[in-house]
């Protein structure tokens, strides 16, 4: 049960009167909708006291420290202070590199920040504890079950328990966001990003334990200096498969991500969770039997399985980012038809270059706050995007229509700001009219004319074709649509533009906009998601 908190005499647009996700998006015209003061719309799930969610954050990431103090005192004992200090300025180098180019993959819609600490904490500190507490009892297990010799105690427990163990112990923290936070994951990109950087943190203390024993062993028998064991292991571990836990547990996420975005009572919601996470274990166990093999055959191994593997899913990872892109592109035109966007607003939405000059011009023609209220209009229409996906598959919620509003009225407060910044844009990564040259000039009778790229409330554009767009940032579009005319052939030179007052200079100078066209105070920013904002 969820309710809405606002003015009484302040009228919104209600949902439709039928049960079920409305076809079309209600609006209403600009001087009819009257805001509710800011600061009084937030949308309130009601809650019972055991699911408040700061006492759960406070309860989780406590355990969580408390997981990495035990981790940091095993880790220590075993390798030393020396070897554990070696190890961490080792172990922390991919890291950034890591996540990095996890958190770059995710840019379309960022995962919440509180996520990817939470899920990078798990693989550090939980993650890691269990997989030391188990493998070191399964395999005393084994050595005194089977009566197995250390080596093979050893190769047995790297290549049967201890991808069970610790592709489980990763996977826990994609299963926790899955089961609690579901609507954070729209796309196979949400997948993987989660489950990456929960491999990303168990591989960094698990480098710092073998790289700081290793270091310790070099040091006890002076190999080579004290180098030998510790670079061998730096080559394999960091240079050669930095990606290898990444790799193993992204299968995983891949199969939690295509189970939150499947429709209920789907047979693939548990298949695929489970078939991702024996994937997982499979490879996981691969990898490290080859370790047993011939240095030989350990790099025919490298070269044949990992390296493919690693590319597919780079692939896939960047079709499915692009997927996101096409859905906003393909959701947003909804509300552009039901006056809430512009016409041209969800191609620059959809489109990573064109979200980029749309800031940009706000940058330059009003400012910082501008740019940042530019950054918080595209968030919000992507998560506005991807809700409305969710609810075309029917998994959308009970609170889809209060969610749907919430977003709507986040959007109606800094259109002023953002809308002209993104139709600038939208023509600068897309023009209204394609080019047509002489020797592809249209067949006699074929149809042909300029696509027509409509602001709200039936305002078309009118510049005609063959003319540079010469609109100036934050100017209304008004002028009357022309006249069909015949194509012709390029023109050798290009007419000037009409003369309109400048908005902006040349990529570094500051030109103060024109007066009388300023941000609107809006409400204190609020992302309904919690994300990080490109």
């Amino acid at each position: 049960m969820s309710s809405y908190s606002h003015s009484s005499d302040s009228p919104l647009p209600s949902p439709a009167a039928q049960p079920g996700v409305p076809e079309y998006p209600e609006h209403q015209q600009q001087p009819q909708f009257a805001l509710p003061a800011p600061g009084q719309w937030h949308y309130k799930p009601r809650r019972h006291f055991w699911e408040n969610r700061t006492l759960r954050l406070v309860a989780l990431f406590s355990v969580l420290a408390l997981c990495g103090v035990i981790i940091l005192a095993l880790v220590r004992r075993q390798t030393g202070t020396e070897g554990f200090l070696v190890g961490l300025l080792l172990a922390v180098l991919p890291v950034p590199l890591l996540g990095g180019a996890f958190l770059w993959l995710d840019r379309v819609e960022p995962t919440p920040l509180r996520n990817a600490v939470f899920a990078f904490a798990w693989g550090a500190c939980a993650a890691t504890l269990v997989a030391i507490l188990a493998n070191e009892y399964a395999t005393e297990l084994l050595a005194t079950t089977f009566t197995a010799s250390d080596s093979q105690s050893d190769i047995w427990g790297a290549t049967f328990v201890a991808p069970v163990v610790e592709e489980s112990a990763k996977g826990a923290a994609v299963l926790l966001l899955f089961l609690f936070r579901r609507r954070d994951f729209t796309g196979i990109v949400d997948g993987v990003v989660i489950a990456g950087l929960t491999a990303t943190g168990f591989a960094f203390t698990e480098n710092i334990l073998y790289l700081g024993s290793g270091f310790a062993e070099d040091q006890s028998y002076g190999t080579d200096g004290g180098l030998g064991t510790t670079a061998a292991m730096f080559v394999v571990r960091i240079v050669m498969t930095p990606f290898a836990h990444p790799l193993f547990t992204s299968l995983t996420g891949i199969g939690f991500a295509i189970a939150a975005t499947s429709r209920p009572g789907r047979a693939r919601r548990w298949l695929a969770p489970l078939g991702g996470w024996l994937l997982a274990m499979v490879l996981h166990g691969t990898w490290n039997g080859s370790a047993s093999f011939s240095p030989l055959g350990f790099l025919a191994v490298y070269a044949t399985l990992m390296i493919p593997l690693f590319g597919l899913l780079v692939w896939l990872a960047i079709w499915s980012r692009s997927n996101e892109l096409k859905t906003i592109r393909t959701q947003l035109p909804l509300y552009a038809m039901a006056g809430w966007l512009s016409l041209p607003e969800p191609a620059a939405i959809g489109s990573m270059k064109g979200r980029g000059l749309a800031r940009s011009a706000a940058h330059r023609a009003q400012g910082k706050d501008a740019a940042r209220t530019v950054r918080e209009y595209v968030s919000f229409a992507t998560s506005l995007a991807f809700l409305r996906a969710r609810a075309n598959r029917g998994a959308a919620g009970a609170d889809f229509q209060a969610r749907e509003q919430e977003l709507l009225h986040h959007l109606w407060e800094r259109k002023a700001v953002a809308q002209p910044a993104l139709t600038h844009a939208a023509h600068a990564i897309r023009p209204a009219f394609p080019p047509v040259y002489p020797w592809a000039a249209p067949p006699s009778g074929a149809p042909y004319g300029p696509y027509p790229q409509v602001q709200p409330y039936g305002q078309p554009y009118a510049q005609p074709y063959g003319q540079p767009y010469a609109q100036p940032y934050g100017q209304p579009y008004g002028q009357p649509w022309p006249q069909p005319q015949a194509p012709q052939a390029w023109p050798q030179q290009p007419s000037q533009p009409e003369a309109h007052p400048q908005r902006w200079g040349p990529r570094g100078q500051q030109v103060p906009p024109q007066q009388g066209w300023y941000p609107p105070t809006a409400a204190p920013y609020r992302d309904p998601r919690g994300g990080r904002h490109r």
